[in-house]
């Protein structure tokens, strides 16, 4: 048998989950701590759901986060094609060996059929097929057909418990009986997934299945049919399966895929980074020490064990994520700050992409500032806004809270005053006229002092720092600022 390979196998359909992306991010860790490989693979059979701009988007989605694969599409491999829709010959071959070999038959009976059996025998009809097509003669079978039946494929589930150590929550057992005997291929010969997956992942010498929670219930009929695909030689032994745990949102109620919360996209418009959003996903079930929350992707596979994976639910904690996030912007070098939230100002037509040389000396200048005081990249678009317009437009409430009645009249006319004189327009100096004149001079406490001024120049009540502000602003818009703001204020 080769060493550790895990893989992921979505379904190109709509957004991208978070729920998703988190267990690609542990198939990967998986892999690349163990030395193992990572199979990327798409199961893309449903054709009124799939579709290629769904799959763009995903493989787009795994590469921002930084998940690389080693076999798959756009990447190639031994054990291709990696596409589902064009493995349906595999499937077809599969399914005739298990049908000539026994460990599959073909059933006849209608949903209705089963369902009158199962009432006339006492029981519920909600518990499904009841096995009863096993044992058809060549004759019945005939007979079926002459009426114009086409049969499904079923795999006959073996009389006895079945049971499997998980990675994350140890031993599970179902007992015999309690699962029928399962569909393969409908009666048009289109093959299901409960077969096809199993199926690939046989072919491509699956060792480790890492997946959701809720696939939990199917994993009897998967140790089923790796029994029967070991014994025609498909398979060559059965792999590790670990159920990862249920990434919930507010009230512990399941995220799903109609919950915005749950969409990645969201975060990364907002101006999520990678290492920050990965660095959370793999928070939702893992941990890499009791009292540390923060780490690199690489000191995530370093010490990844999937065995330590939690079974209970992982809640999706959007403040939490916001805190991550904002830790990993403030380690950013400078140069890399910059060159991250260049987009989402050119965005908003603030600077030129690539920023105009001034733009630039601006932007590195105010950089260290807004990394301390963002938490996702997009927070910067308003907080440097007034360094790149002519007239700021300010805030109605910041207006209301620091621009109304006689003292911040006073307050302003003071600054314009210190500031227009000021021989020397750098942030010690500036800083040392506004303390003189506001502090000093008119007797303000520091928070009543700047407020108007911050306001006045900046048309928020939270900015970079006030005096390196007015630096980069320059005399002449900081003293027009000063200006049209004083003229605002009533009385």
């Amino acid at each position: 048998m080769t060493g550790v390979r895990t893989r992921f196998c979505p379904s190109p359909t709509g957004t991208v989950h978070v729920g998703l992306l988190r267990t690609a991010l542990f198939n990967w860790a998986h892999a690349r701590h163990t030395g193992g490989t990572f199979v990327f693979r798409i199961e893309d059979t449903d054709a009124s759901r799939d579709s290629e701009e769904s799959y763009r988007h995903l493989v787009d989605s795994l590469r921002w986060l930084g998940l690389d694969w080693d076999e798959g599409p756009e990447v190639g491999g031994p054990h291709g094609p990696y596409r589902q829709s064009e493995r349906h010959e595999v499937y077809r071959e599969v399914a005739a060996k298990l049908l000539a070999a026994g460990h599959a038959y073909e059933s006849f009976s209608t949903n209705e059929e089963v369902e009158a059996r199962r009432l006339a025998a006492g029981q519920d009809a909600k518990l499904g097929y009841d096995n009863a097509d096993r044992d058809l003669t060549e004759a019945q079978k005939a007979a079926f057909r002459d009426e114009g039946r086409q049969p499904v494929l079923r795999l006959r589930m073996p009389d006895e418990d079945l049971v499997w150590t998980d990675l994350v929550r140890g031993e599970v057992r179902f007992g015999a009986g309690s699962v029928p005997d399962f569909v393969l291929v409908r009666g048009n010969g289109v093959p299901l997934y409960p077969f096809v997956n199993p199926v690939d992942d046989a072919l491509m010498q699956i060792t480790d299945v890492l997946r959701g929670e809720d696939l939990l219930p199917s994993t009897p009929r998967q140790l089923a049919l790796y029994a029967a695909l070991t014994d025609i030689g498909v398979a060559s032994g059965t792999p590790r399966f670990g159920h990862l745990p249920y990434v919930t949102g507010e009230g512990s109620k399941k995220l799903s895929k109609r919950d915005p919360q749950s969409n990645v996209d969201v975060y990364r418009e907002r101006g999520f980074v990678p290492e920050g959003f990965a660095n959370y996903l793999a928070l939702l079930g893992w941990s890499i020490a009791e009292d540390r929350d923060v780490f690199s992707m690489a000191e995530m596979t370093e010490a990844f064990d999937v065995t330590r994976v939690s079974a209970n639910p992982a809640r999706f904690d959007v403040k939490k994520a916001e805190a991550i996030n904002a830790t990993h912007l403030r380690a950013l070098p400078v140069e890399d700050f910059v060159a991250r939230v260049v987009p989402f100002l050119a965005g908003a037509g603030l600077v030129a992409d690539p920023p105009t040389p001034e733009q630039d000396r601006v932007l590195r200048a105010i950089a260290p500032m807004v990394q301390e005081r963002v938490v996702v990249l997009s927070e910067a678009v308003d907080m440097v806004r007034f360094l790149f317009v002519d007239e700021v437009e300010i805030d109605p409430a910041a207006a209301a809270k620091q621009l109304a009645g006689p003292d911040a009249a006073e307050v302003l006319d003071a600054a314009t005053t210190a500031l227009r004189e000021l021989p020397d327009w750098s942030t010690p100096d500036i800083e040392a006229a506004l303390k003189e004149a506001l502090v000093e001079g008119l007797g303000r406490k520091p928070r009543q002092a700047f407020g108007p001024v911050r306001v006045a120049v900046s048309g928020r009540t939270v900015s970079p720092p006030l005096y390196e502000s007015i630096e980069l602003l320059g005399r002449e818009r900081t003293l027009a600022r000063l200006g049209a703001a004083r003229a605002a204020v009533p009385g």
